[in-house]
C-alpha cells in the first residue's frame, strides 16, 4: 500500500489494522515538493517494492506527468496490477467508515445517506423485537442482584434517565441501570479511573449490563437494537457546533450497540467524535443483513472481554 499525500492522517487504530491488511506501507509527500522529485521517489518505489494499492491522498492538484505515470501502471506487465483509489473510497472499503473532508467545500459525500426504506426497516423491527425478549430475561436476572449491590456501594435509585436525541432530531428519555452515585458532579465525559463510578457500576459499564434496560426504548419505538449511539441532548448541541453535518446520524433511530461503537474506543473529545461519526455514516449507507449481525458478533466479542474493535 502506497500513500501519495496526508489529507487524510490515519489513526494510531486504524494503522495497526492496516497493518495486518498489507505487508507494506509507505507514504510520499507530495505539498511543496517538485513534481519530478516526486515521481523520482514514487518510481522508485514502485519498482523495489510490491505494492497491491496507490492511495491517492492530497489535497493539492496532481501533476500532469505523475497522472501519466499512474495510467501507464495498469498496462504494465507486472506479476501484481497496482490498483488506483482515492483516499474516500479507500477508508470506505477498507476502513469500513465514510470519508469525511477537513473542511465544507466538499459535501458530496452526504447525499447517499438516506433513512431505511420500509423492508429495511421491517426486517430491523424484527430483529429488534428479538432482541427485547432476550434483554427482558436478562433484565429479570440482574434486577434483584443489581439492587442489592446498589445498597452497599451506592444507595438510591436502580435506574438513571436522560435525555437523548433520536430519529428527527427529536429527544427521548433513555433508561440506564445507574452506575453513578447519585446527584454526581454534571460532566459529560467519563474519564479513565471516574470517582463517580462506583465499583459494580464500573463493572456494569465494561460487560454493557447497564444497557440492558433501553429495551424498553427499544419497545417504544425509540430505539433500535443496532443504530448510532444515543447522545445526551446537551453534548449534541456541542457536536453540531463543531461538525455542522452531525445531524446525519439523526436520520435513523440510534441503538444500543451500533457500528461506531465496536469499531472505535470511548470517545473522550471532539476528534473522537468525528471518527465515530464516519462509522456511523457507513453503517447507515451500507445497511445489510450481514453488516447487522456484524455488529452484533463485535458487540458480544466487547461483552466478553475481547474488545472486538
Amino acid at each position: 500500500m502506497l500513500i501519495l499525500g496526508r489529507k487524510y492522517k490515519f489513526t494510531e487504530l486504524e494503522l495497526a489494522r492496516l497493518e495486518k491488511k498489507f505487508k507494506n506501507i509507505a507514504h510520499i509527500k507530495y505539498r511543496d515538493r517538485l513534481e519530478e522529485d516526486v515521481l523520482k521517489e514514487l518510481d522508485l518505489y514502485i519498482h523495489n517494492n510490491d505494492f497491491d494499492i496507490f492511495v491517492l491522498n492530497t489535497k493539492a492538484k496532481v501533476g500532469d506527468n505523475i497522472i501519466k505515470y499512474l495510467t501507464k501502471l495498469q498496462f504494465e506487465k507486472r506479476n501484481r496490477k497496482i490498483q488506483i483509489i482515492t483516499i474516500e473510497q479507500f477508508v470506505e472499503k477498507y476502513l469500513n467508515k465514510c470519508y469525511i473532508p477537513e473542511d465544507n467545500n466538499d459535501l458530496h459525500y452526504l447525499i447517499d445517506i438516506k433513512p431505511y426504506n420500509a423492508f429495511e426497516y421491517a426486517i430491523k423491527r424484527v430483529i429488534d423485537y428479538v432482541a427485547v425478549f432476550f434483554l427482558w430475561l436478562a433484565h429479570s436476572y440482574f434486577k434483584l442482584f443489581i439492587q442489592s449491590k446498589m445498597q452497599k456501594e451506592s444507595p438510591g435509585s436502580l435506574y438513571f434517565t436522560q435525555p437523548r436525541v433520536g430519529q428527527n432530531t427529536i429527544n427521548f428519555t433513555c433508561y440506564k441501570f445507574r452506575t453513578m452515585h447519585e446527584n454526581s458532579e454534571h460532566n459529560p465525559y467519563t474519564q479513565n479511573n471516574d470517582d463517580r463510578v462506583f465499583a459494580y457500576g464500573d463493572k456494569m459499564r465494561r460487560y454493557r449490563i447497564d444497557e440492558i434496560p433501553q429495551y424498553k426504548n427499544i419497545l417504544k419505538g425509540e430505539m433500535h437494537l443496532i443504530g448510532p449511539r444515543a447522545e445526551w441532548d446537551i453534548l449534541v448541541k456541542g457536536y453540531e457546533n463543531e461538525l455542522p453535518y452531525y445531524h446525519e446520524r439523526h436520520l435513523v433511530k440510534p441503538g444500543i450497540t451500533g457500528w461506531a461503537q465496536v469499531n472505535y474506543p470511548y470517545g473522550r473529545d471532539i476528534f473522537d467524535t468525528k471518527q465515530k461519526l464516519m462509522y456511523d455514516l457507513y453503517y447507515i449507507k451500507h445497511w445489510s443483513i450481514l453488516l447487522e449481525l456484524k455488529v452484533v458478533w463485535k458487540t458480544i466479542l466487547v461483552v466478553i472481554g475481547k474488545k472486538g474493535l
